[in-house]
Order: structure tokens, then C-alpha cells, then sequence
């Protein structure tokens, strides 16, 4: 997107994997980019900043807990009182707690719950006003294929994946006579850290279940972000966007 004024870019889960992809995809217009973690350390944000200072980017990076609203209310007005505006959120902050059912405790469902699906009411809500008030603003939330389509061993992630789905509609509608844009983006099976740690048989397996043969790229997610941010797409709202090579159409 061509502009003199730098757009602002919060990145949530932006250390690694698909938000580091998303960040470094923004980076192609200069925007100042702010990725929000939760690592036990700082290696992997680290690694972040360094490849966006790579490209003349101003970024920082901060540890906040996303399922936290207080902690990220007060981060985001840290933000507004240092860049007065927030142009793009992309809540992509996630966790897995696999199990079956049957096997599954609640508190491996409550952590998935508050992180992936409380996470992005969090974020959304804290920068809401400030969008609305400014007319414009785009948000985009990663949500997952199985949201759609459901997996075996994944009830918890699953059901936050379809509820960001829910989320977004509404939100959608609640928010575009005033300017501001909110979509989702649902990736199949993407070719990250969590899918290289399978076991061969798993990962072929997986990749039978894909029409194109093949797994994803945090590339080919973080494509369909930007484009959903830029001016190609300012008359689409309210979508779910699916990336995932076939899997489910």
C-alpha cells in the first residue's frame, strides 16, 4: 500500500511461524510494526526484529499476555499514547492442547479457549474505539480450517477456531459503517514448527488429505493477510478467507 504516512501493525503471536511472515510481509511498505509474544525467552522475537531491521523497519517487540484484556488494554494504550493510531491488528496469537475428548481436562480447554479465542475480543476491543474514531482501520483473525470442518483430538481448538469464525461476522457488521474492515483468514495445514516436529508417517498423512499435494507456506497465509489490508480488497468484510491447498472447499 502506497502511502507517505507509515501504517501501524500490531502482530499478535508475531515472534515466529505465521506472524513473523505476516510481519515481514508488511515490512514491504515500511509500516511500523509493533509483534506481541508470549515465549519463554526472547530468542525467537529476537530473530524477528533483526530480519525486520534487515529491512529498515521500525518494530518492536513486547511480552504480554494475550488472554489477559487488562494487560492488553494497557498495552494498547501505551501504543496509541506512542503512535497516536493503530491501522492494522492481526490477532494470530494461538496454542494447541490436543487430546480426545474423553482425555481432554478443562484446563487444557480453558487455555485454549482464553488464548486463542478470548485473546482476539481482547485485542479487538482495545484498539475498537480508536478505529471507529478514526473511520478506518483493518483486523484481521487467523482461524484455522478445522474451525470449519472439525479434527478428531482437537474439540478445544477447534471450537475456538469456529468461534474467531462467529466473532468476525459480527464484529464485521457492527463495525464497516464506519470505515473499518475485519476478516479472517482460515489456513489449512501450514509448514511450520509445529508440523515439522511430526513424525513422517503423521506429516504424509496429512498431506494425503490435501488436493495440491503439499503443505502450506506461513508465506502463503501472511499473502492473504496484507492483500485482506490492502486497497485491492477495501470492499470485503465479514469473509473467511480459507488457505489450505484444496482441503476444504
Amino acid at each position: 500500500m502506497s502511502s507517505s504516512v507509515k501504517r501501524v501493525v500490531v502482530v499478535t503471536g508475531g515472534s515466529k511461524g505465521i506472524g513473523r511472515a505476516v510481519a515481514l510481509k508488511f515490512a514491504e511498505e515500511q509500516a511500523k510494526i509493533i509483534i506481541v509474544h508470549y515465549d519463554p525467552d526472547e530468542e525467537a522475537a529476537d530473530e524477528t526484529l533483526n530480519l525486520l531491521a534487515q529491512k529498515g523497519i521500525e518494530a518492536i517487540s513486547r511480552k504480554v499476555d494475550v488472554s489477559s484484556f487488562g494487560k492488553m488494554e494497557d498495552f494498547f494504550n501505551e501504543l496509541l499514547d506512542k503512535y497516536k493510531k493503530i491501522d492494522v491488528l492481526v490477532n494470530n496469537a494461538g496454542i494447541i492442547r490436543d487430546a480426545l475428548l474423553i482425555r481432554m481436562d478443562e484446563n487444557a480447554w480453558d487455555m485454549v479457549l482464553n488464548i486463542n479465542l478470548k485473546s482476539v475480543y481482547n485485542c479487538t476491543k482495545s484498539v475498537a474505539r480508536t478505529m471507529l474514531k478514526q473511520r478506518s482501520g483493518c483486523i484481521v483473525n487467523i482461524a484455522s480450517v478445522v474451525g470449519q470442518i472439525g479434527n478428531a483430538g482437537q474439540a478445544n481448538y477447534s471450537a475456538s477456531k469456529a468461534g474467531i469464525m462467529g466473532f468476525t461476522k459480527s464484529v464485521a457488521r457492527e463495525m464497516a459503517s464506519r470505515g473499518v474492515i475485519v476478516n479472517a483468514v482460515a489456513p489449512g495445514f501450514i509448514d511450520t514448527e509445529m508440523t515439522r516436529g511430526l513424525p513422517d508417517k503423521a506429516r504424509n498423512d496429512l498431506i494425503k488429505q490435501i488436493p495440491m499435494g503439499k503443505l502450506g507456506s506461513p508465506e502463503d497465509v501472511a499473502e492473504t493477510v496484507y492483500w485482506l489490508c490492502s486497497n485491492a480488497a477495501n470492499y470485503i468484510t465479514g469473509q473467511i478467507i480459507h488457505v489450505n491447498g484444496g482441503m476444504y472447499m
